[in-house]
């Protein structure tokens, strides 16, 4: 039996090493249904992750060449797949659906919407979080890392900043999704953090604010003020965006506190630390840890299995009993170089080959 537009793409995204796994009653398709007509869904199922053109595109899938490239055209300015200069021209590719599509309906999501991905969400989206290596990554609160310290470029949201020409700031889509099915969080919604190496990338961006060097390190700050965790793409280039994270609304992190689901987010290269001598036991810094790392007993101790080094529990200390320090080299968990470094270690994990969809 032919598969309809819509299982095609969904069989296609899954086909990716990032995942899009299929539920039951098929919430992945009324998902997608939302999203794309049935001719895009039907041209989308057939784009390959390696950019090509239009040209390339229409004589690869037998196509008229002006529909095809008027089609791929309507679905880039939409977000649905990605599309940049390649050589010949511009180029045109499939995007993932987390991180990727969902992400990017940041200015089109709605009631509707939210209450689709939410039901796909519960029934299908832990099996994609469950595998290695995960989306993102935690880098700690600037401020919590010792001057003195070896910080490698990737491990430091300054460097990161730094290494931008154009910064913005937007809502965050996942407490945006919480907020439109009526449950919603105390968190800042407009902390979710755009990088471009393009100068001037977000001037004029109807949904994203852009700001300068100074302003986005400013809204880095504000957000570890609110308690939320810094992360970043899981690879140590090529980063445009920063999140900030809260178990109660974040896709990923909410992983773990609904589901269950343990190591959710690849851990930075440090671990919180307690001087015993200057620890009040105030409990600050476990009302902070949205990774239940901190207990009491003496004083504060931590779990080093489930700290990530984000450092809010520093940053908040009264007393500055916590700090953090570099973990042992054989604690410490290699970050892919490139995203397609990253995608051969997830495509291995999950046993699927990429030669069709590359």
């Amino acid at each position: 039996m032919e598969l309809s537009p819509y299982q095609s793409l969904a069989e296609r995204l899954d086909a990716l090493p990032d995942g899009f796994p299929p539920t039951e009653d098929g919430a992945e398709l009324r998902l997608l249904q939302l999203l794309f007509k049935p001719e895009e869904a039907q041209l989308a199922a057939q784009l390959r992750l390696t950019k090509e053109t239009s040209n390339e595109i229409a004589s690869r899938l037998e196509l008229d060449h002006k529909t095809t490239r008027d089609l791929l055209k309507k679905m880039s300015r939409k977000r649905l797949i990605a599309a940049g200069k390649i050589e010949g021209g511009i180029g045109f590719g499939l995007e993932p659906f987390v991180v990727g599509i969902y992400e990017f309906q940041y200015a089109r999501i709605d009631k509707e919407f939210a209450e689709r991905f939410e039901d796909y969400y519960q029934q299908a989206f832990s099996t994609a979080l469950e595998v290695k290596p995960q989306f993102n990554r935690v880098i700690p609160v600037n401020e919590t890392v010792d001057v003195d310290m070896e910080v490698l470029p990737f491990e430091s949201v300054t460097s990161l900043i730094d290494q931008a020409n154009a910064w913005g700031v937007l809502d965050c889509i996942c407490r945006k999704q919480k907020e439109l099915i009526g449950d919603p969080c105390d968190h800042p919604l407009d902390v979710c953090m755009a990088l471009s190496k393009r100068p001037g990338a977000f001037d004029g961006d109807p949904a994203i604010r852009a700001l300068d060097r100074d302003g986005a390190y400013a809204a880095l700050r504000r957000a570890a003020d609110a308690g939320l965790v810094h992360s970043i793409s899981n690879k140590q280039d090529g980063h445009w965006y920063i999140c900030n994270c809260c178990t109660c609304s974040c896709g990923i992190l909410r992983g773990m506190a609904e589901m269950g689901v343990a190591n959710v987010v690849a851990r930075s290269p440090f671990v919180s630390s307690v001087d015993e001598d200057l620890c009040a036991k105030c409990e600050t810094c476990s009302d902070y840890c949205q990774f239940e790392a901190i207990t009491y007993q003496e004083i504060a101790v931590v779990d080093r299995n489930r700290c990530v080094g984000c450092g809010l529990c520093v940053l908040h200390c009264p007393d500055e009993a916590m700090t953090l320090e570099r973990r042992p080299s054989e604690e410490v968990l290699p970050v892919p170089e490139t995203i397609s470094e990253w995608r051969m270690h997830r495509a291995a994990a999950r046993g699927i080959k990429m030669d069709d969809v590359l």
